[in-house]
């Protein structure tokens, strides 16, 4: 009997299925497949949006570089004298990751004891640079011999601190150049901001007053660097490349040291201004405003509280006097002299009774010596610089050609000089002004101050000295400028298109204020026959005069102006201002002309004598 054998329960359905087969090789494929692309997204985000930052951090694993910076440009005066240059301190320096790593627990403290930095501080810095930089961040300048020993000292626990020199600005004559010269100083946060576009970097020295300020660009110079592999513990293995630092151009100004420094030593008044230019092209041969400070002060990593204090007194060490504005005072009356004559309603004839005083729209205007001189010319009224003279032709003149002759001369705008921010315009008022200002019409009293430079007028020591310029080199208004070129002098002025007339007596009564009126303290052998014309400004009930003068020489053929001012100085402007003047002309011609201007102790007395009788000057 035969046994009928089935097949395994189970095996005939295991072998025959097929459900779900299909969809497991799809979901395999699929899944494969999402799995390569979000590989390669992965792969192309990291190449290709991410892959300049990484490889700048890989990079700065390996490579760093050492940035080199350039040398600032000379600063010379006219005649090749040094004025501001470079010196070589030692630095410090960090790598911008170094505060990241656990080493810092150490370093920082350490920084802090020896650089008597705040650790907080360098953090700042180093987080500003921004942990991928590749270069090095400044963290102190200048270090005393204490710290360089100290640093070396300890430098096996400062990993990632390293040494160089570095340029830095110095000024050779100190304070003697400072409003000309500015000063520079590293960039703060908000100019990097600014700056940054300009390739400037974190640590910069930039201009920040001054010639500094105005010739950046020219004194800059561009910067330079080291590419170099480094091992693991961050050591120099090679240098990959390198690009040198390009100097600054050396620059020469117009300045002329010995008178510069003739200049700061006659400005003896606790505030004020010397100009002193060439009045045929307006080049500026020295300017001084007192009170002054020392730029290299500056140049430090800290200001002390003594430095700070040297810059920030009440007496602000940091305005350029010959760039603020104030009354100009009998000063003016060289263009009411002007105004008047060009006019047509006065002849260089004219004589006109001066009195002691003159009543005017119900207000009384008082000469100086309460007296008056009798009949005067144009000529004897500047020389006696007589109030009531003036009152007489600005009245007559009228406010608006006495205006419009004010602003030919330059005032109430900026002269041009390469400081613009620090240049004041000054104020030429009119009737639109006053509406304005004080809600009122403008009147003939306003149009009788202004004659003699009073009220609201105000002008600065450089535009004063451009006034002086205009008869002094036969009716031309003058840019001034401190950087010395070889342009012809028509360059640098303009004509006021005055009557040949007007210049003669312009000339005649700025001489005669010499010879025989309020500035004959510049009568003497020492110097060239000079012109000028001092002036005393009223600054306010209770509050001491302001004081001028100004003047030109040889009077025949002119090449040097100076005007000096002293801001709240009382007394009068001869008496105060006149032997400024003349000091700074001593120094000119003495020197220019050894042989023919020879100051004797006998002539000193002799002028002391002359002048000891004389009014103070107005």
């Amino acid at each position: 009997m035969s046994t009928l054998k089935l097949p395994p329960v189970g095996k005939k359905n295991r072998e025959i299925r097929t459900v779900g087969r299909g969809f497991q090789s799809i979901f395999f494929i699929v899944f494969t497949l999402l799995m390569m692309a979000g590989i390669n997204t992965r792969l192309a985000y990291l190449q290709i949006i991410e892959g300049h930052k990484l490889k700048a951090r890989a990079e700065a694993n390996r490579i760093r570089t050492i940035a080199k910076q350039p040398e600032r440009g000379n600063i010379f005066d006219r005649n090749g004298k040094l004025l501001a240059t470079t010196r070589y301190p030692r630095s410090v320096y960090l790598w911008p990751m170094a505060h990241t790593r656990p080493s810092w627990s150490v370093v920082g403290p350490r920084l802090e004891q020896i650089l008597k930095t705040p650790r907080e501080e360098i953090e700042k810095k180093l987080d500003e640079a921004g942990a991928d930089a590749t270069s090095l961040v400044r963290i102190a300048r200048d270090l005393s011999e204490a710290e360089i020993t100290a640093l070396k000292e300890y430098e096996n626990e400062l990993q990632n601190v390293e040494i160089h020199t570095e340029a830095v600005r110095y000024y050779p004559h100190g304070k003697e150049l400072a409003h000309v010269l500015g000063y520079t100083r590293e960039l703060t946060p908000q100019q990097l901001k600014k700056k940054k576009k300009e390739g400037y970097r974190l640590g910069d020295v930039i201009g920040q007053m001054g010639v500094e300020k105005a010739y950046e660009q020219l004194l800059r110079g561009e910067w330079g660097g080291q590419q170099v592999e480094v091992d693991g513990k961050g050591r120099p293995i090679r240098v990959l490349g390198e690009k040198q630092a390009k100097a600054g151009s050396d620059i020469h100004l117009t300045i002329d040291l010995n008178l510069q420094k003739a200049a700061q030593k006659a400005l003896t008044l606790p505030r004020g201004a010397v100009v002193a230019l060439d009045p045929n092209n307006g080049a500026v041969l020295a300017m001084v405003s007192h009170p002054n400070f020392d730029p290299n002060i500056f140049s430090k990593q800290k200001l002390s509280q003594k430095d700070w204090q040297s810059v920030q007194g009440s007496n602000y060490p940091l305005v350029n006097r010959a760039l603020s504005a104030f009354p100009p005072a009998s000063t003016f009356k060289i263009i009411t002299t002007t105004a008047g004559l060009e006019s047509g309603k006065f002849s260089p004839s004219t004589v006109l009774q001066t009195y002691g005083s003159l009543t005017i729209g119900g207000v009384t205007f008082g000469e100086w010596n309460h007296a008056g001189f009798g009949p005067l010319g144009f000529q004897g009224a500047m020389a006696m610089s007589s109030d009531t003279f003036f009152y007489q032709v600005g009245r007559r003149v009228g406010g608006p050609t006495l205006i419009e002759w004010t602003r030919k001369y330059g005032f109430g705008k900026k002269t041009g000089i390469e400081f613009p921010e620090e240049e004041s315009r000054g104020n030429v008022p009119d009737d639109a002004w006053k509406q304005r200002v004080w809600k009122m019409p403008w009147t003939v009293g306003d149009t009788i101050n202004m004659s003699i430079g009073q009220g609201a007028l105000q002008t600065t020591p450089l535009q004063a000295a451009i006034m002086f310029a205009v008869p002094a080199n036969g009716g031309y208004r003058v840019k001034p400028h401190l950087l010395k070129d070889h342009e012809e002098a028509k360059n640098w002025r303009e004509s006021l298109n005055m009557k040949p007339s007007t210049i003669k007596v312009l000339r005649e009564g700025l001489r005669r204020v010499v010879t025989d009126g309020t500035g004959t303290r510049l009568k003497v052998p020492s110097i060239a026959p000079a012109a000028g014309k001092s002036g005393t400004a009223e600054a306010g009930v209770g509050r001491p005069n302001h004081t001028w003068f100004g003047a030109y020489a040889p009077a025949d053929k002119p090449e040097i102006v100076v005007v000096a001012f002293g801001e709240n100085s009382g007394g009068g402007g001869a008496s105060n201002c006149g032997p400024i003047v003349l000091q700074v002309l001593e120094e000119y011609f003495q020197k220019k002309y050894p042989l023919k201007y020879k100051k004797t102790e006998s002539e000193e007395s002799k002028a002391k004598t002359q002048n000891s009788g004389r009014r103070n000057g107005n």
